[in-house]
């Protein structure tokens, strides 16, 4: 009796795997597993989207994709080798991103379930958000190095995405990128952004040079040079004007933008003699007296990307780059642009000898180029082996949704090390959803910390909804009894705005934005809180409970004026105010272990970046960004 259920149900399962449609979001490491793997259980009705085209880098762990497919739509290629196992698939590819107006609500409707193989939080959460409103249950997934995570999100029934907070990212001020660099990463953000300044998009916020704002400048070297000579750039005597425009007045001479970059800007950090009392000042550098050092008698065996440059080399590099990319910047014509690329090796390049070019002067420990486009790509390197396991938990889990036992899904960890049971796989209770959640909640409601006198209408645009919130398109009003609109989706319409601050249109504390996005069907009531000053100088914070934010504002506004104490006695202090957009965002060093007892997220471990992939680190691999901690 009892095995004849069994096969009733396990019939039951095969005509639902046979007739479910399924959606799979991304066709990268994990992606082509998790198609190989339904077409093979015996799912027919797929599809599939992925914004991504097929690079080299790609070959060695996504088994779908062949040398001959470079170049070509990871989502369509994936289609014809998924069918190759099973031909009579119905299987449909879209090259396309699952976060345009093409891909709505109607759309999320037509599945039964929806698989998630993404490398990137704002796409997790769109598809979060899209889940939610179409109430479909969603298989959330990621890898990173050798850890993973799968676990299912249904509306009402488990915690959504969004409804756990993800860890604050590490950051580091503008200034210490601009002033006072003591890290590589330093060098390597700001070679990035000089590529920018030079060759990309330009970027006030991304600004190369010293920044006479720094707040140690106890002296008055910096300002009382910007002060005597206001039109001229302090660094040169050249009038003021982008540093694109500038280049492109010396024609990109690699020789002066050496001496601009790495002498003149350097003399000027050390007019500001309050920055080096305690730090070791930097050593300025001319094109013409430069160290030969040789190459390390140990670097000989390695490959070239992971040989150390000597300054003359790096200072070669960085002139045949340049030549590069100002022809590459002469073909997209007025106006045109470059993209960073860490698979461009003219742009690479640059990067890694401007770096380093940077660490010498500065006294930081120089690094190979295959370390630099590690740092530049912030990779977590990728595993064929680890996306192959999550490909089949997905796939497990999938199942127990299809039988109609949704509740004994689990949330599962795959480890590095066995835990105490010489468990690999850890599998955890799924949670209830945060009854405090501004996604899933039925109250959705957020409180925002913010200077409203600072903030601009694009900066609570692009920073606060689109980054902070996970927005795409809002629409957004005042709760002012008039019906004030400050914010459209429609392109055009509100403009005019853009460089008005929040105060301007009479927000203050406790003014309400009611927030619309018609894209994910999402509506949010955005609290407002003003403060002067956040904590560790961000730009806005995003906090839950407005009673416990308001106990908490008035417990520090009285430490800030002196009528509380630390814990060691000592007047409380506030940091000097660095807006966020002015910090650098770095990533973290690669997630720990779900430990036996106790359950970890790991919301941030990403499987793969939209753009051009990596390889798994080995002895003849080159260090490429593919799978990286998600930046919020």
């Amino acid at each position: 009796m009892a095995a004849s259920m069994v096969g009733v149900l396990a019939e039951n399962v095969r005509e639902k795997v046979a007739s479910c449609k399924v959606l799979v979001v991304g066709a990268g490491g994990i992606g082509c597993e998790l198609l190989k793997n339904l077409v093979l259980t015996g799912f027919v009705n797929i599809e599939t989207i992925d914004l991504d085209t097929i690079d080299v880098s790609n070959l060695n762990r996504q088994f779908l994709f062949r040398k001959e497919h470079v170049g070509k739509s990871k989502s369509q290629v994936a289609k014809e080798s998924a069918l190759r196992f099973n031909p009579d698939a119905n299987i449909v590819a879209y090259h396309d991103s699952v976060m345009t107006s093409d891909y709505g609500i109607d759309f999320f409707q037509k599945f039964d379930i929806v698989m998630n193989a993404l490398d990137n939080r704002a796409a997790r959460n769109h598809v979060n958000r899209m889940c939610l409103a179409a109430d479909r249950p969603l298989i959330e997934s990621g890898t990173a190095g050798y850890l993973g995570q799968v676990t299912v999100i249904k509306k009402g029934l488990t915690e959504c995405y969004e409804c756990i907070p993800k860890p604050t990212q590490k950051t580091f001020p503008g200034c210490t990128i601009r002033n006072t660099p003591s890290e590589p990463i330093h060098c390597v953000v700001w070679a990035k952004h000089l590529f920018n300044q030079l060759f990309g998009e330009e970027d006030p916020d991304q600004d190369v040079s010293p920044d006479t704002a720094d707040p140690e400048l106890t002296g008055e070297a910096g300002q009382t040079a910007l002060d005597s000579d206001a039109k001229k750039d302090v660094t040169g005597g050249i009038e003021r004007k982008s540093t694109r425009g500038w280049a492109q007045d010396i024609g990109y001479d690699p020789e002066k933008l050496f001496h601009k970059m790495f002498r003149d800007d350097i003399k000027y950090l050390l007019s500001m003699e309050a920055l080096w009392k305690k730090r070791r000042p930097p050593l300025p550098l001319d094109w013409n007296n430069l160290s030969h050092t040789a190459e390390k008698q140990d670097d000989q065996g390695t490959i070239s990307d992971q040989r150390h440059w000597s300054l003359q080399q790096c200072a070669d590099i960085f002139a045949r780059s340049i030549d590069t990319l100002k022809t590459d910047l002469a073909k997209q014509g007025d106006g045109g642009m470059l993209v960073w690329d860490k698979d461009d090796d003219a742009g690479m390049d640059f990067v890694a000898s401007a770096a380093n070019i940077r660490a010498h002067i500065f006294g930081i420990a120089e690094k190979t180029r295959f370390d630099i486009k590690s740092m530049a790509g912030n990779i977590i390197p990728a595993i064929a082996t680890t996306n192959a396991i999550i490909a089949a938990v997905i796939v497990m889990e999938s199942l127990k949704i299809l039988s109609g036992n949704i509740d004994t899904c689990k949330a599962v960890y795959l480890n590095r090390q066995p835990n105490p049971r010489k468990k690999l796989l850890v599998p955890c209770a799924l949670d209830k959803p945060n009854p405090k959640c501004y996604v899933c909640a039925p109250k959705h409601e957020v409180t925002v910390m913010l200077n409203t006198q600072k903030m601009t209408i694009k900066q609570l645009d692009d920073q606060v909804l689109k980054g902070g919130l996970g927005m795409v398109a809002p629409d957004v009003e005042v709760d002012d009894g008039k019906g004030t609109i400050i914010i459209s989706s429609e392109e055009g319409e509100t403009e005019e705005n853009n460089d008005k601050l929040l105060s301007d249109f009479g927000i203050q504390n406790k003014s309400v934005l009611k927030c619309d996005d018609f894209l994910q069907n999402y509506n949010l009531n955005v609290i407002i809180v003003h403060k002067e000053k956040l904590e560790d100088d961000q730009m806005f914070a995003i906090v839950g409970d407005l009673d416990e934010l308001q106990a908490k504002i008035e417990a520090e506004n009285a430490k800030d004026q002196g009528e509380t104490t630390t814990n060691n006695g000592h007047a409380g202090t506030s940091n000097t105010e660095v807006e966020e957009e002015d910090d650098l965002m770095i990533v973290d060093d690669e997630p720990q272990e779900v430990p036996a007892a106790k359950k970890r997220k790991l919301d941030d471990v990403s499987e793969e970046t939209p753009s051009k992939k990596m390889k798994k680190m080995g002895d003849n691999d080159t260090a490429t960004d593919d799978d990286v901690l998600v930046i919020g």
